[in-house]
């Protein structure tokens, strides 16, 4: 018989009174503003920490305060819901979340004009007003995406795209010549700073990165609150990074076309990240599909960002390997 260990997860189980009517819609909100999701009627589940412990306290003192009665309690899935089945739940409620975000971000996207950058007055305030409310917007998401739900590429894609759009700053690039090919030499010994829970593109990044540019390149991986990054730092496919999305690149593709335009193999591997991470079926490569189906067993299998990146270097390291061949 299976043992019960102490659990991964937290559950609130509330019972409300029928009034005041409000409370039902207020309980709700608040649930569904912490990430929690419900498993049967009213039993919510979350994953477990000191800050997650602390929401459901205070929506308890909440349901009390209107007569109503809830519990906290610590648990483990035994029988029945399995922890992985649990993580897809969270994963799937995420993905909805930002597939109305990224309908959204595309509908401004859409009616942004591609010279936005050189826009004018209200136009301009507009444009930008809307941005800053959709990235405040995927970052709420973000901070209750326990489990890196697959949609989040999609939607921080977009948001390049749109910070593209805008002109957003960017920090000066050291050592840029005024053809604009880089010298990988000036980027050596440096750290690379990117957000954390790599996927597609990140990944591909990371080993042109560490393959062509830095052998030795070290690598962090932050989160949204961050804070400024040091001097040294070299911030890529991230909001504000050197080197990230521009125009309807994949920061990917951008790298390459920095450092590495005439590379043939470099160029055919930055169609498939591209397709995967924007998901536009430009290039409708073949490989891609398989590629794809790689990347989405890797990031199940290693959650930490160090494994990924290794077990992605080999998906890399052979797709190189396919492609200078031809």
């Amino acid at each position: 018989m299976a043992e019960c260990s102490e659990g991964r997860w937290l559950l609130l189980i509330h019972q409300l009174p029928p009034k005041p009517a409000y409370l039902r819609v207020k309980v709700w909100r608040r649930l569904q503003s912490l990430g929690a999701v419900t498993i049967k009627n009213t039993v919510y589940v979350i994953p477990k920490s000191d800050g997650t412990l602390e929401d459901f306290q205070w929506i308890v003192r909440e349901i009390v305060k209107d007569r109503g009665e809830a519990t906290i309690c610590t648990a483990s899935f035994i029988e029945g819901l399995s922890d992985e089945q649990v993580e897809t739940i969270f994963r799937a409620a995420r993905d909805a979340d930002y597939r109305q975000f990224a309908g959204d971000a595309r509908e401004l996207l859409h009616s942004v004009p591609r010279r936005a950058k050189h826009a004018k007055g209200e136009d301009r305030s507009t444009f930008e007003v809307d941005f800053n409310r959709l990235r405040k917007r995927l970052a709420t998401i973000a901070a209750i995406d326990f489990f890196e739900a697959p949609g989040r590429s999609v939607a921080d894609a977009l948001m390049l795209q749109l910070e593209s759009r805008l002109g957003q700053a960017r920090r000066p690039l050291s050592g840029q010549p005024k053809n604009g090919q880089l010298n990988a030499s000036d980027f050596t010994g440096r750290t690379w700073v990117t957000r954390k829970g790599i996927y597609v593109d990140r990944i591909a990044c990371a080993w042109l990165i560490r393959r062509f540019i830095d052998p030795e390149a070290r690598f962090r991986f932050v989160s949204e609150k961050s804070g400024k990054p040091k001097p040294t730092d070299v911030r890529f496919d991230m909001f504000e990074g050197e080197f990230t999305h521009e125009g309807d690149l994949c920061s990917f593709e951008v790298i390459v076309k920095r450092f590495f335009p005439k590379d043939q193999a470099l160029g055919e591997i930055g169609k498939v990240v591209h397709d995967l991470d924007l998901k536009d079926g430009k290039f409708r490569k073949p490989e891609t599909a398989g590629v794809g189906s790689l990347i989405a067993g890797m990031a199940l299998t290693h959650p930490a960002d160090e494994k990924r990146l290794e077990a992605g270097a080999a998906v890399f390291d052979h797709l190189y390997a396919c492609f200078d061949r031809n």
